[in-house]
């Protein structure tokens, strides 16, 4: 079987808690320009557009959201949204090699509105359309939002969630992903076995008293180098909203 060779590699960046809006939005862009690429990728630089799910008392959902086609590096800045109040920020920034899957329509977090969610992925899994009884793969992380979180699923367990992930045929390397909802978010730390690119897929956690960060690469601009750890693999995290 020969699988479409398109594949949308990201970086990602999640806060919770008490932070600086402008320094989670900063680090996004560290990211996006390659300053902080310290991995095994073929690639530093993730330029395809932008975008961003926070958490918003004014919002009638309780969230926000912003995206963006142009590349973070020109855009998100002057988007406002550094100046935003909240205890939960996650940013997705976007490296797309193929043009067809570029634009706003592909860029993240991708939305379900029937059941609320709102979906972040950094990856390639070109074969999880075969679980959804697809003929072929059009845009594999949204085929693989809808395989991860069925239909209606208000929360994610973390074994039943591994045991998806598992379950996916051989062909791609990541299943790293955010997944929001607006009482809860999830963090997915998940690759593949096989993955060539271990390094460019393991994210890291700076955990602090009032402040904990999960990010694809290490920002020092947050925190020295010493203070991030590697994210345990294999792992779903979840955040809770009061």
């Amino acid at each position: 079987m020969v699988y479409p060779c398109s594949f949308d590699m990201c970086r990602i960046i999640v806060a919770v808690g008490a932070f600086d809006a402008a320094a989670i939005v900063e680090g996004a862009i560290a990211m996006a320009s390659g300053r902080t690429a310290d991995h095994d990728g073929s690639f530093v630089v993730h330029p395809d557009g932008w975008g961003a799910v926070w958490r918003d008392a004014d919002s009638a959902s309780g969230l926000s959201v912003r995206r963006d086609h142009r590349p973070a590096t020109e855009s998100a800045l002057d988007s406002g949204l550094a100046a935003i109040e909240t205890d939960f920020l996650a940013i997705h920034v976007r490296y797309a090699n193929n043009p067809t899957t570029k634009g706003a329509s592909f860029t993240h977090p991708l939305q379900r509105r029937a059941d609320d969610w709102y979906f972040m992925h950094n990856g390639s899994l070109p074969t999880v359309y075969q679980l959804l009884g697809l003929e072929r793969s059009t845009f594999d992380s949204a085929e693989y939002f809808d395989y991860l979180i069925p239909a209606g699923a208000h929360a994610l367990e973390e074994r039943e969630t591994l045991a998806r992930l598992r379950a996916i045929p051989p062909g791609g390397n990541s299943g790293n992903a955010v997944a929001v909802r607006r009482d809860r978010a999830y963090v997915i730390h998940w690759r593949a076995a096989g993955d060539v690119w271990p390094r460019y897929f393991t994210m890291h956690e700076l955990v602090e008293p009032k402040r904990r960060i999960i990010a694809s690469e290490v920002i020092p601009s947050l925190a020295p180098a010493d203070r991030w750890r590697e994210l345990s693999p294999d792992t779903v995290t979840e955040f809770r909203f009061g």
